[in-house]
């Protein structure tokens, strides 16, 4: 006779190879998709298929290392989330005295979300760690990465990271993980609703004159174009990375026009802003304008079965529900910035995933 324990096991077991066969279909379906949707345009859908690898690599990776090294890879994920955030590709903009707010063409979204993704990972290295004092140390380095986003300033950034820690914290007392991942993907959705209403102006007045003075025009414009180009294509949209060629607001900022973005101060400088990138700095925006509703569809999709295969993992809840955590505080920030857009971040999202997913060895 099967023990309740093993029965329970069992069944975890089975969930969670059925969570990897979702996350083949959808990461596939995606792929397809992009596909279906640059046939016969000039659209160049490389940028998303490199994505879609990122993310099933990350997550592959995450899986093999945190079976081998449940602490360790964890710890070394985030620290070489802050190694990027600081040293990358990216991070030429983050050099005291021309640090810029996470304005509409800026680089600090991917510190953002890279430093947001280090204090998940540092916490799920805190759960997982059996010794007390390397627990501890752990949650050192946590609260670190979270001065560091403060340092940096990316505000959004700093409240993303504090998120995330103060989730943690709070997730060792959680037994049950459907309510807390149902809450979390509420929230990821409700910044996203906000991005869709501010683009359409159906939010309250004064609601709408602080978050146009917050998100600047020039963003608020870009949502608008991204908006219009889904309404004239809803279906297939208009092709993989082609929202820099219909945008007017993004070419006339090609032209010469300097957006304008906030600095760590909280003033505007249009001569301090980055060159502009033709995106419109919201994946869900961007994704609905370029790749129709279905796109939007499977990204969304794509979310859940994160979110999914963490509900089945056989790690301790805590991990799981850090992992949850950081993987929504990534995707408000996702919804409101460009941080999607770089590599390191998606290949970090499924490397996250992957880590608290994993099943121990032995």
């Amino acid at each position: 006779m099967t023990s309740p324990v093993l029965g329970s096991s069992g069944v975890r077991e089975r969930e969670n190879g059925t969570a990897d066969v979702t996350g083949v279909l959808v990461l596939g379906a995606c792929a397809a998709w992009a596909l279906v949707t640059a046939a016969g345009r000039d659209a160049r859908p490389e940028g998303l298929l490199l994505a879609v690898l990122a993310v099933g690599a990350g997550y592959a990776t995450g899986r093999i290392m945190g079976s081998l090294l449940p602490v360790g890879a964890a710890a070394g994920a985030g620290a070489l989330g802050v190694v990027l955030a600081f040293f990358g590709p990216s991070s030429l903009h983050l050099i005291p005295g021309g640090i810029d707010f996470a304005g509409p063409a800026g680089r600090s979204g991917v510190t953002a979300a890279l430093l947001t993704l280090s204090v998940g990972a540092f916490c799920c290295a805190a759960w997982a760690a059996p010794v007390p004092a390397v627990r501890r140390s752990m949650r050192l380095l946590a609260a670190g990465a979270v001065l560091c986003a403060l340092l940096v300033g990316t505000p959004v950034g700093f409240a993303a990271a504090l998120g995330v820690l103060l989730c943690s914290l709070v997730a060792g007392g959680i037994r049950r993980r459907p309510a807390y991942l149902a809450a979390l993907t509420l929230a990821a959705a409700a910044v996203s609703g906000v991005t869709f209403a501010v683009a359409q102006d159906q939010q309250p007045r004064g609601a709408s004159a602080a978050l146009h003075e917050q998100l600047t025009a020039h963003r608020v414009g870009l949502w608008r174009d991204a908006i219009a180009i889904t309404r004239e294509y809803p279906l297939f949209g208009a092709g993989p990375d082609t929202f820099r060629d219909l945008s007017g607001t993004a070419r006339d900022t090609g032209t010469g026009a300097a957006p304008a973005a906030f600095t760590a101060q909280g003033t505007l400088h249009a001569d301090e802003a980055a060159p502009p990138d033709g995106k419109p700095h919201s994946a869900p925006l961007q994704v609905a304008a370029e790749q129709g509703l279905p796109g939007l569809a499977l990204l969304a999709s794509a979310f859940g079965w994160l979110l999914f295969a963490l509900w089945t993992s056989p790690r301790p809840t805590p991990v799981a529900l850090t992992a949850g955590a950081a993987l929504s505080a990534l995707a408000a920030l996702a919804a409101i910035g460009n941080a999607l857009s770089f590599t390191q971040v998606t290949a970090g999202a499924g490397l996250l995933a992957g880590i608290a997913c994993a099943r121990r060895l032995g």
